[in-house]
């Protein structure tokens, strides 16, 4: 059976904790992989390595430092399929959406090649007199990275990317469920021109998470993840005064309204809910159909294409809709909350609970389910299910509806489909979710903007990506500067000498 080490100073490594995790084939439930789980004493010798390695790539310049991104372009593509393939084993995503999770995460690096742009600071000629005034942006140091299951290329692309074109080393502490990618990536970068030691790969678990929120080397934390856990991390990571930026849960809505095209808006629901088997912190999990008659209307169209929808291995390439999700325990936990829907009152207008799959009876699948007449109070409507689940909450008013998004304890994406552009305008300005979509389902912002929620979705001042990135993983340092110029002064006692 193999075994996954880490990536340090440049080389695969094997573990020396003996201790480790088992790595699934979602589709058929056995372990195809064991990986080996850091301790605190690797977690902090490679953090030391990356410090040393990290003064010669911060005095590197940023245009030398963007080649390495441009290089990492064409190498991620050159090896698309390659990546992707791996991708689909470990996580269970089809193939097509593999190689978006790896585009996405591409953007990003593309994004990074204007290092040089975005690294500028500011300068004002004679602030006094014979003086000048600038700032800069200079790198953390050390920065690290902790990122999720669900997207095992693009969140630890978009956490590595800006930081390493900034002038940072970083540490990636990937998920354990798929743990391949991540290091397939960075021996990438090692081929694009990184030199060893700027960026670090180790796997690990709450030890390896707890190691690296302690080290005193590292600068700035950036998670993705359920939101008690992102919570966990900002205060730790705060406590010990670190910059900290974690992304937690979601309960995504999309809101109908009369007037919307509703073969396109139950289109988008199917894909937008079921997709990824609904691993997506940007899946939309509520339906939120304005009025009876196009709740009625809605549903009538969602149910068969809810139940004409094919799920199966990745392996079966473009005949599947989605695949298994990640674990047996994520499996189980999904079913669980779908019998609280039914158990508190819901209508299972879609039963996806009998699914199973010839010849994959052990793979972790789990059927499509909709469900019709959610109250707010319920189990489903106030967790994220994080799978195929999809709950219809019925509005008698455009204000109830936005009301419903408003009050959620998660704001990370909300939709609204509408021919109505002072409608569109009115939800756009006054919902309190970080990113919206006006007849668009997922509205991930590209690479150019950035990537976050609003409420107990996100912990932290600065989102992802975009130029916050750059904002996050530098500091300012400002420098007043005046040449003699033969003058004879006295001293000065107040702030006003430089007018």
């Amino acid at each position: 059976m193999e075994t996954i080490g880490h990536w340090i100073n440049g080389k695969l490594v094997a573990g020396t904790s003996g201790r480790f995790a088992d790595v699934f084939n979602p589709a058929t439930g056995d372990v195809q992989a064991q990986v080996a789980l850091a301790s605190t004493a690797e977690i902090d010798a490679a953090i030391a390595d990356a410090a040393e390695a990290q003064v010669k790539w911060g005095a590197t310049n940023p245009q030398r430092r963007a080649r390495v991104m441009m290089e990492m372009v064409r190498l991620i593509n050159r090896d698309m399929d390659k990546l992707a393939e791996k991708l689909s084993s470990e996580h269970g995503k089809t193939f097509p959406d593999a190689k978006g999770d790896i585009q996405r995460g591409l953007e990003v690096i593309e994004f990074c090649i204007g290092a040089p742009h975005l690294l500028k600071g500011e300068f004002t000629d004679s602030a006094g007199p014979g003086i000048d005034m600038y700032s800069l942006r200079q790198p953390l140091g050390v920065a690290a990275g902790i990122t999720p299951f669900n997207f095992p290329a693009m969140i630890p692309l978009w956490k590595m990317g800006p930081a390493l074109a900034a002038g940072n080393s970083f540490i990636l502490k990937p998920s354990e469920r798929d743990p391949s990618v991540p290091l397939m990536l960075a021996a990438l970068f090692q081929e694009a021109g990184l030199p060893d030691g700027v960026l670090q790969v180790i796997n690990g678990d709450k030890e390896a998470v707890d190691a690296i929120l302690d080290n005193d080397t590292v600068q700035a934390i950036g998670f993705v993840g359920s939101t008690p856990i992102a919570q966990y991390i900002y205060a730790r990571g705060c406590a010990n005064g670190k910059r900290v930026q974690c992304f937690g849960g979601a309960k995504n809505h999309m809101i109908i309204m009369p007037d919307a095209d509703l073969d396109q808006a139950a289109d988008a629901l199917v894909g937008a809910g079921f997709g990824a088997a609904g691993e997506r912190c940007m899946a939309i999990s509520v339906a939120v159909p304005v009025g009876d008659a196009t709740a009625d209307a809605l549903i009538e169209k969602l149910i068969p294409r809810i139940e004409r929808l094919k799920v199966g291995p990745w392996t079966a390439g473009d005949d599947v809709d989605y695949g298994p999700v990640v674990t047996a325990a994520a499996k189980a936990n999904i079913l669980k909350l779908v019998e609280s829907g039914v158990e508190q009152g819901a209508k299972l207008v879609v039963d996806g609970r009998g699914f199973s799959l010839q010849g994959y009876e052990d793979g972790f699948f789990v059927g499509p389910h909709l469900f019709d007449h959610v109250t707010p109070d319920m189990d489903i409507y106030r967790k994220e299910i994080f799978g195929p689940v999809l709950s219809t909450v019925r509005a008698q008013s455009y204000e109830e509806a936005l009301k419903l998004a408003m009050d959620h304890e998660y704001g990370n994406g909300t939709a609204i489909y509408t021919r109505d552009g002072d409608t569109a305008r009115d939800f756009a300005n006054r919902i309190n979710v970080g990113m919206i979509g006006i007849n668009v389902p997922i509205p991930v912002p590209l690479a150019y903007h950035t990537f976050g929620g609003w409420k107990k979705s996100v912990f932290g001042d600065l989102n992802q990506h975009g130029t916050d990135a750059f904002r996050f993983y530098t500091r300012t340092k400002t420098v007043t500067a005046r040449w003699p110029s033969g003058m004879k002064e006295g001293a000065a006692f107040n702030f006003k000498a430089m007018d």
